[in-house]
């Protein structure tokens, strides 16, 4: 991996929380990574939620 890789991975790690034993992002720290807006994000996750862990 390049450095570049790791500082991206560095931010990445910095913005996952234990919450009662479980890792999480906030919706904001989701949106900001794949650039796009939150409610977007909320949106896309309501009607596939299949698709991502509970």
């Amino acid at each position: 991996m390049g450095k570049k890789e790791y500082s991206s991975l560095e931010i990445i790690e910095k913005k996952i929380f234990i919450l009662r034993g479980q890792k999480v992002m906030l919706s904001s720290h989701l949106s900001e990574l794949y650039d796009v807006e939150a409610r977007i994000l909320i949106q896309a996750v309501k009607r596939n939620i299949s698709r991502f862990p509970s």
